[in-house]
């Protein structure tokens, strides 16, 4: 039982907002060393750990291409791209990236789509450019809401999407240790149709609160004085300067 302590040191450390990778890495030794490692073992886990999942390491090779590319204008290029479409709103474009991040999460191409190679450089700048195009200028407050709203689609896709799919890890996870603990004989493809309903009911709800999200872009804010001064019906600008009493006094 003293080996769960890491979990804690995890909850702890996030609690308080430290560094993730510090978190993760203290939790391993406390667990490491709890669980009866020497610090030479430990050392050796983390360095079996890093060597057998080299992809942790792509980040390296992306990072600088997805750069060179948003300074030769790939932002502005994916605006122009999805103003040329004029029934893409903000809220169906990201409807649309939900299912295909969730299709392809589903038949194991989690590397497709991504928050660093995809969201980012992509498809918040495209759900952006199509908000302004209806709504006008954004300000910095709806800005922020539909980047995050581009984020939870990605996430929300890739979570229930990836359980679908029969060779991922929390599949073999769960059944391996069904199987061997209580010696029944689980299949990964019941667990895959299981989750295929669960995954239905996330993209319908997440994607009726993305359109939705067109709606209260055009919205005004709750402080605002309602509609602007039209034709017809001066503001106060407009109007004439009328004397005041001393000056008709005068």
């Amino acid at each position: 039982m003293l080996v769960l302590l890491g979990v804690l040191v995890v909850v702890a450390g996030f609690a308080t907002r430290r560094n993730p990778l510090l978190v993760v890495g203290a939790a391993g030794i406390v667990t490491g060393l709890l669980g009866g490692l020497t610090p030479r073992e430990v050392l050796a886990a983390f360095g079996t750990g890093f060597a057998s999942s080299r992809s942790v390491t792509i980040f390296a090779v992306t990072l600088p291409v997805i750069g060179l590319l948003e300074r030769h204008g790939l932002q502005e290029q994916a605006r122009a791209v999805v103003t040329r479409f004029a029934g893409l709103t903000a809220g169906r474009f990201l409807a649309l990236y939900l299912l295909l991040r969730q299709l392809a999460a589903a038949l194991g191409l989690n590397s497709v789509f991504g928050h660093a190679q995809t969201v980012r450089p992509l498809a918040a700048p495209m759900a952006e450019g199509a908000a302004e195009r209806r709504h006008g200028p954004l300000p910095d407050r709806a800005r922020e809401k539909l980047r995050s709203f581009a984020a939870s689609a990605d996430n929300v896709g890739l979570f229930f999407g990836e359980d679908v799919f029969l060779a991922v890890g929390s599949i073999l996870l769960i059944t391996g240790f069904v199987n061997t603990t209580y010696h029944a004989h689980l299949e990964p493809l019941s667990l895959a149709l299981w989750a295929v309903p669960t995954a239905l009911c996330a993209l319908v709800i997440h994607g009726w609160r993305l359109l939705r999200l067109d709606r209260t872009l055009g919205r005004p804010p709750a402080g605002g004085r309602g509609r602007p001064d039209g034709p017809g019906r001066p503001g106060r600008s407009d109007r004439p300067d009328r004397p005041s009493p001393e000056e008709s006094v005068a």
